[in-house]
């Protein structure tokens, strides 16, 4: 039988969040060696595998959504990156990795939103695809002002500057992967850049 001793929640937190912070693997491994010694790899699972729910306690006050897509590359492959954001506080409502960017795509993506948070007005660039899905959702649209503009720009940067190495530490090498282990990536990265707004 095993000695060794279980990792508490609190440090497997602690942990994620230097990580999010902007330490390698390696560093932060370094770091929570006082309180708990776990390698580099330990903590690249812990990643993968914490559900980023445990780690979120505020309800997120929502006036707009403020979407935008982006493209980002993947192993080999580049995939569109949609965002959601809220108008007032700037905390990533929804984050998606999907291969195609259409009015299909955009509809299922807000009436995701719609389904989590209400309906709210709909802000995006000239995507001609994003009219279109708000009319057959029937929320109001409009282009991006220059504020909304700029800070959903500024979070798209955020998040692309965040994940460029991804694929050094997490390469997928599973044939016809879903991507499934990058939107759990995401989904804990949201998790705490929404918890790190407010700290």
């Amino acid at each position: 039988m095993s000695n060794k001793k279980r990792t508490e929640p609190e440090d497997i937190a602690y942990s994620l969040y230097l990580y999010f912070r902007g330490l390698s693997l390696r560093n932060t491994s370094k770091a929570v060696s006082r309180f708990v010694k776990r390698s580099h790899t330990a903590i690249r699972d812990w990643i993968q595998r914490y559900k980023p729910e445990m780690l979120s306690f505020r309800k997120i006050s929502v006036t707009k959504f403020i979407i935008d897509v982006t493209i980002i590359k993947v192993g080999s492959e580049y995939i569109w990156l949609w965002i959601a954001i809220e108008n007032n506080n700037r905390e990533i409502l929804q984050i998606s990795i999907l291969k195609e960017r259409n009015m299909f795509v955009a509809e299922r993506f807000i009436l995701n939103l719609v389904k989590r948070y209400g309906e709210y007005p709909v802000s995006t660039d000239g995507g001609t695809w994003y009219p279109q899905a708000c009319r057959f959702l029937r929320l109001p649209h409009h282009i991006h002002s220059p504020y909304e503009k700029s800070i959903i720009e500024r979070t798209v940067q955020y998040i692309k500057d965040r994940t460029e190495g991804f694929d050094d530490y997490f390469p997928c090498r599973k044939s016809k992967c879903k991507l499934q282990h990058i939107q759990k990536w995401l989904n804990l990265f949201v998790s705490h850049y929404n918890n790190n707004l407010f700290s």
